[in-house]
């Protein structure tokens, strides 16, 4: 008789998903049904757009967005939409729809300048404020809630004034619209990585680090940082789309970008306010129809991601096509035939299962009265 072998298992470890699976938009994007993936398609096809013709402004604009001159000579004033000037000109004589694509340039600009000031400042203070607490904590807290609590634009506006001091270079002005709209962006990161480091550092994987003796700076920036900016993705796009709005308030009141230095949507609106009452409707129509689109597609992301990253809201698949092909390809062998007995006992489809369940319940509740009585 031969003794018996031993058998081990051999648990073989999960398959690492693939990189496009792990992208935060692709997995949202995968999650998302019915309207939210419209949403979230239309918001992506429409920001994609309005980054792309930022970067190809260059090649895709047919005049720069101060030149007056073409190959014909001046474009004139205020001239409607005709060959040489697709979507007219502007009180000034620029081309409309260069300096509509080459505003997008702009704007991305100030965007990306704006978010990333913000997110290193923001994250920064909100991580030490959030860890060490105390009067740092204390003094922070009150001074972003007072930032936060001036009207947006009214703060862009001041700042804009003591930064950019009647400067109307490209670089110069990109550099003090972003700034200007950083300080009313700073105070949104710092409440929300503060609050999520606050409720992480007591977390037992922190105070497992401190026991260990990792220093301070290692287990805020490798432990508590990367579990606090999982929201950021969302208040990125939010706040995407607030900073093309004040720039564009910027630019319309007076405080933005001067026209030689680069295209800016908001001073176009500007100039074409008083075209508007004269019946010169493409000088206005273009600019805010730019800034309109780029807003709502940046917002639709943004509220979609939203949606998608929280689980009261997101919704799920319906189970009712998956369920019905696997219901009727699903059968159940019985003790009394096989699969292939021809009386029919060996398989049972879903409707007979449930006949079955349903039986099986009956006998139950009679068993139970049964008992009842006795």
């Amino acid at each position: 008789m031969s003794a018996p072998t031993a058998t081990t298992a051999v648990h073989a470890a999960p398959a690492k998903r693939p990189l496009r699976d792990r992208l935060p938009v692709v997995k949202q994007f995968r999650q998302s049904v019915g309207l939210q993936r419209a949403m979230l398609v239309i918001g992506l096809v429409v920001t994609g757009v309005f980054v792309l013709i930022a970067i190809f402004a260059p090649l895709v604009a047919p005049y720069r967005f101060n030149q007056l001159r073409g190959d014909d000579g001046s474009f004139g004033t205020q001239q409607a939409p005709n060959a040489t000037n697709l979507l007219g000109t502007t009180v000034g004589g620029y081309d409309v729809l260069s300096r509509v694509l080459w505003g997008a340039q702009t704007a991305l600009f100030v965007i990306v300048s704006a978010i990333i000031l913000s997110i290193f400042i923001g994250v920064l203070l909100g991580l030490v404020a959030g860890y060490f607490g105390g009067w740092l904590d204390r003094v922070l807290v009150v001074v972003c809630d007072a930032v936060y609590a001036f009207p947006s634009l009214l703060l862009a506006i001041v700042m804009s004034i003591v930064i950019s001091r009647g400067q109307s270079s490209l670089w110069g002005g990109i550099l003090a619209a972003a700034i200007s709209i950083t300080v009313v962006f700073i105070p949104q990161y710092f409440r929300v990585i503060r609050s999520e480091v606050v409720r992480i550092k007591s977390e037992a994987f922190v105070e497992s680090a401190k026991v260990i003796g990792a220093s301070s700076s290692r287990i805020m920036f490798r432990h508590v940082l990367r579990n606090a900016t999982r929201t950021l993705p969302l208040i990125i796009t939010l706040n995407a789309s607030e900073a093309i709005l004040t720039l564009a308030g910027l630019g319309f009141l007076g405080f933005g970008i001067e026209p030689t230095a680069a295209a800016e949507w908001g001073y176009d609106l500007n100039r074409s306010v008083s075209d508007v009452t004269s019946g010169i409707w493409w000088t206005a129509l273009f600019p805010g129809l730019a800034i309109v689109l780029v807003v709502l597609g940046i917002t639709l992301v943004g509220e979609s991601l939203n949606d998608l990253s929280d689980p009261r809201l997101r919704s799920r698949r319906r189970v009712g096509a998956s369920s019905g092909s696997v219901a009727a390809t699903s059968s159940i062998t019985t003790t009394g035939g096989t699969p292939d007995s021809p009386g029919g006992a060996g398989m049972m489809d879903a409707e007979s299962l449930g006949a079955v369940s349903d039986a099986a319940a009956d006998s139950d509740l009679e068993n139970r009265r049964e008992d009842e009585r006795s």
